[in-house]
């Protein structure tokens, strides 16, 4: 019996007399087919480290642990340590760290790791409230992450996918393809998990493929959230705000070749490149002005 089979489940919560708390958005899954899937799509064997984020009761856990070399995983409730002590006791290559891994320092971490040396994958059922955060403070760890396979809300998940134009379209949309290519590896209903969400949700595969290397991403980050912050206002409005110069926005986006009475909705990655390398010295001060 796996810790995810419903059963088995329900039993350790009962026995530890666990009540789910709704602020950490804590929803079980409850299907061991589609746990499988995830670690075969992440192809985890023992030249593996994994960080897992939020592993519950550890369901997830237990068939990382079975695969990887080492897994840490970060949760942020302190009532299920002990249960994780619990169900995953024949495991001691799973490091439980009692953590807001959003205020975690990721750099040090994961020089716990018994080899750091070995690749690190990021293998997680991530919280929905706060799985774009999470994501952020992953790729701004600067952490050369190998991949990432994640479930999450299947709304926000599109909002990776998507492409220019799309409704999905933003700001983390344009970042990711920047940092990755992603896939969509299965939809997953709310009905595999206890209790139920009110949400469907979707696998992806995050694959990092190191094509692009701005010594100032953070600032090339900036530019792009800054360019979508009114998603009804033309790319110079956004710019014009975030620089709190009209005259210099116009100037930056002729020197891009960009129409200022274009949407930030309609240009793909290469032209936020385009404006952020054609202006990299301005927009890196303007960044450390506003930090």
């Amino acid at each position: 019996m796996r810790i995810a089979d419903y059963s088995v489940t329900k039993a350790v919560l009962e026995r530890h007399g666990f009540t789910f708390k709704k602020s950490f958005g804590q929803n079980f899954l409850t299907d061991t087919n589609i746990l499988q899937k995830i670690v075969d799509t992440a192809e985890i064997d023992k030249n593996v480290n994994v960080i897992e984020i939020g592993p519950g009761i550890g369901a997830l856990t237990e068939f990382l642990a079975e695969n990887a070399a080492e897994v840490m995983a970060f949760e942020i409730d302190d009532r299920l340590v002990p249960i994780l002590e619990d169900t995953l006791r024949d495991h001691d290559n799973v490091n439980v760290i009692n953590e807001d891994v959003l205020k975690a320092d990721l750099q040090t971490r994961v020089k716990e790791f018994k080899n750091p040396e070995l690749p690190i994958k990021v293998v997680a059922n991530l919280p929905y409230y706060i799985t774009t955060p999470i994501l952020m403070h992953l790729i701004e760890s600067k952490i050369p992450f190998a991949e990432f396979v994640v479930m999450m809300q299947k709304e926000v998940g599109q909002r990776f996918l998507a492409q220019a134009s799309a409704k999905e379209y933003n700001a983390l949309s344009v970042i990711w393809q920047y940092k990755c290519d992603c896939k969509k590896v299965m939809d997953v209903s709310r009905h595999v998990f206890w209790p139920s969400p009110r949400v469907d949700s979707v696998v992806l595969q995050f694959t990092f493929h190191h094509k692009y290397h701005y010594a100032n991403e953070a600032a090339f980050f900036w530019l792009v959230k800054s360019c979508f912050v009114q998603r009804r206002k033309t790319i110079y409005n956004n710019l014009q705000n975030a620089l709190k110069d009209k005259e210099l926005a116009l100037q930056m986006l002729e020197k891009a070749g960009i129409a200022p009475s274009k949407r930030a909705q309609q240009c793909q990655l290469e032209d936020f490149m385009r404006l952020f390398e054609a202006n990299e010295s301005s927009l890196i001060a303007a960044y450390q002005n506003q930090s």
